[in-house]
């Protein structure tokens, strides 16, 4: 077998691998606006932990790939008023992934705020969570 064929070899076999593995973490969280939404804290726990053991990843690493109904996770909890799973999912990130400007470009605490969810629980356990 010569070199440039081998080489390629191992370059269809990794994208095969890692598109598989994007595959399958997107069907492991297909259902986490749901999940959100109905304000199943134990459900995310599971999900979210599954996650993580099977693909090594936490939640800041993939929360901004993910849009229910055009907004975040904690955005979408907020509205929905999914306050367990809401401060969950903020425990669970880092205090400078919950900083940084979103889509809109604005961060968390400034839509929340800008739209009178601020003094919600979520907002809350965001407030404390960035203090």
């Amino acid at each position: 077998m010569n070199k440039s064929f081998l080489k390629i070899f191992i370059v269809l076999v990794t994208g095969i691998f890692s598109f598989s593995s994007f595959a399958d973490i997107n069907e492991d969280l297909a259902n986490i606006c749901t999940i959100v939404k109905n304000d199943d804290k134990s459900e995310l726990r599971k999900k979210l932990n599954k996650v993580k053991r099977d693909y090594s990843v936490r939640v800041g690493d993939y929360y901004t790939g993910i849009s229910c109904g055009g907004e975040s996770l904690i955005r979408y909890a907020m509205s929905n008023g999914s306050n367990k799973t809401g401060e969950y999912i903020i425990k669970k990130m880092r205090k400078s992934d919950l900083d940084e400007a979103e889509s809109d470009g604005k961060t968390v605490k400034q839509w929340a705020e800008e739209n009178g969810h601020i003094g919600s629980p979520i907002g809350a356990a965001l407030l404390d969570r960035l203090n």
